[in-house]
């Protein structure tokens, strides 16, 4: 493992209760970030320092853009389309009583795969299902305790899951919307978190937030562990690159559970210059 200190910054100074999903959109040059439990959407402009927030009729788990402008939004009762113009519409509504929205990702063909939880966190209570621009949606994995971090290989031949209890990083053999092969890619040891979101960077490696952890960890295509950013709160919840060219490691933090928060929890930070990332495909809907 290569021994490197990082340095962050607070990008956002906030208190979010549960900070999460930190997704760079190219095209107007903001980070977008949501407090789950909280029902707001953020977004900050590094350029200028603009930061807006909306709050959300219900807790949101993802927020990401789409092709023709606006957002695709992961909801508690399914997944919406927010407009240019801020008109709301379902594309798919699906109320579970008990149950939301989580973590979700754009796979390389312009999909939603999007996740959902209980809110007791009941093991098989949740999924992972794949959405398109027609409102169609299809159950991938239907086994789910918290569905967490997706991402796929710079060539998309790969996709990289994590269910957070079973402290493993899984891979699938990815193909046209397909995924087979599931197999673990890393495994936390104990006493080291829980694995939550992750992203890919252009090297193919594998960068996971360590919920109870206060770290976010890289490893290499193989699997091997090779750096380490350790953080001053434990509840480290998601990573994202952004920036004009994509060095900068955005990071998301929690503070619920937390009876003496440190100071950034709940915040959004950054440590520049961390890596390369890959530019995300937009919902292609």
């Amino acid at each position: 493992m290569t021994s490197k200190t990082y340095d962050y910054d607070v990008a956002v100074r906030a208190e979010a209760t549960l900070g999460e999903g930190p997704t760079w959109d190219a095209a107007t040059g903001r980070l977008l970030w949501l407090d789950i439990l909280g029902a707001r959407l953020h977004s900050y402009d590094p350029a200028t320092g603009h930061r807006t927030v909306r709050v959300t009729d219900q807790h949101v788990g993802a927020a990401k853009p789409r092709a023709n402008g606006g957002l695709v939004l992961n909801l508690r009762d399914g997944v919406a389309l927010l407009d240019p113009d801020d008109t709301f519409r379902w594309l798919h509504h699906e109320p579970v009583p008990g149950r939301r929205a989580n973590d979700a990702a754009i796979a390389p063909d312009g999909s939603l795969w999007a996740g959902t939880m209980r809110y007791d966190e009941a093991p098989g209570g949740g999924t992972l299902t794949r959405y398109t621009a027609d409102g169609s949606a299809e159950t991938v994995l239907d086994d789910v305790a918290v569905s967490n971090g997706t991402g796929w290989s710079p060539d998309g031949r790969l996709m990289y899951y994590i269910d957070s209890p079973t402290r493993r990083v899984d891979v699938f053999d990815h193909e046209a919307g397909r995924v087979s092969n599931r197999r673990p890619f890393a495994e936390i040891e104990d006493g080291a978190g829980f694995p939550d979101g992750l992203t890919v960077d252009a090297d193919g490696c594998v960068w996971v937030a360590l919920w109870d952890g206060g770290a976010v960890r890289r490893y290499t295509p193989s699997g091997d562990l090779d750096r380490v950013i350790t953080l001053p709160t434990p509840r480290v919840t998601a990573c994202a690159f952004g920036g004009s060219d994509l060095t900068d490691l955005y990071i998301t933090t929690a503070r619920v559970g937390l009876n003496s928060p440190h100071p950034v929890a709940g915040s959004l930070l950054v440590v520049p210059g961390a890596g390369k990332g890959v530019r995300q495909p937009p919902f292609a809907g």
